[in-house]
């Protein structure tokens, strides 16, 4: 059984106050911890290779519960949106956190380049892929095409120590298609080609493999030009939709 929280006025000393994040994050827990499947949740936990704990709730019902939760509730203002995002993520249970990613992305117009550094925070404390990703291609990517200028950012997270900010920087363009800016996503791969962690180097053939539906040919031509750079698991990552190509694993 899951312990119900207090959560009005909680949450990390450094989140702003939010009204709105108050009345969510009430509303939130109650259906959450209402809904929670303590079976499913070992399951879960263990899927996820013990990143946090979980609830148990299968994605429709949790997103179906969020949408009950959300219903009537005011635009946020960006501020709520960080309230609501550092609120959900110093809870324990994952849910909270795919709640966070959930309400960001469906925001993600309203948040100007200031929210960066929230977004780092996020994509940097209990990590894995299924936070990162959609934090990376639809929040980060979303701030970077409003504020070109924030490119300068990623240049420095390409770079980082944390090797799930280097992943983010790397998939921050995956939605850009035709506004792709090629020339650094090419310079971000071959900055990370001989990046030992898996993670970071199936994220190099995923950009590739998503950009490839814009450009087929210029990523056949950086893969073949550069050769040997790649470990065999992104070039057949970046080829999938594409085919073979010769001279390449």
């Amino acid at each position: 059984m899951v312990r119900p929280m207090t959560v009005t006025g909680a949450g990390p000393a450094d989140a702003p106050g939010s009204v709105l994040a108050d009345t969510v994050l009430e509303r939130l827990t109650a259906a959450y911890e209402g809904a929670a499947d303590p079976g499913r949740a070992a399951a879960m936990r263990a899927y996820m290779k013990d990143v946090a704990p979980f609830l148990g709730l299968p994605t429709p019902g949790r997103r179906a519960l969020s949408r009950a939760v959300l219903a009537g509730m005011p635009r946020p203002a960006e501020a709520d949106c960080t309230a609501i995002a550092l609120r959900c993520w110093a809870l324990p249970h994952r849910e909270y956190h795919y709640f966070a990613v959930d309400f960001l992305r469906r925001h993600a117009g309203r948040l100007s380049s200031a929210f960066l550094p929230v977004t780092r925070r996020l994509v940097t404390t209990t990590s894995w892929w299924d936070t990162v990703d959609p934090l990376a291609a639809h929040v980060v990517g979303s701030l970077v095409a409003a504020d070109p200028g924030l490119a300068a950012d990623m240049d420095d997270w390409i770079v980082d120590e944390d090797m799930w900010v280097v992943r983010t920087a790397l998939l921050h363009q995956l939605r850009h298609k035709e506004r792709t800016d090629a020339d650094r996503l090419f310079a971000y791969c071959l900055r990370q080609s001989g990046h030992p962690d898996f993670f970071v180097r199936k994220a190099i053939g995923w950009c590739l493999r998503e950009y490839a539906k814009t450009d087929p040919e210029a990523v056949r031509a950086f893969l073949v030009r550069e050769r040997g750079r790649f470990a065999p698991l992104t070039v057949r990552e970046a080829l999938k939709n594409i085919g073979t190509v010769p001279g390449l694993p």
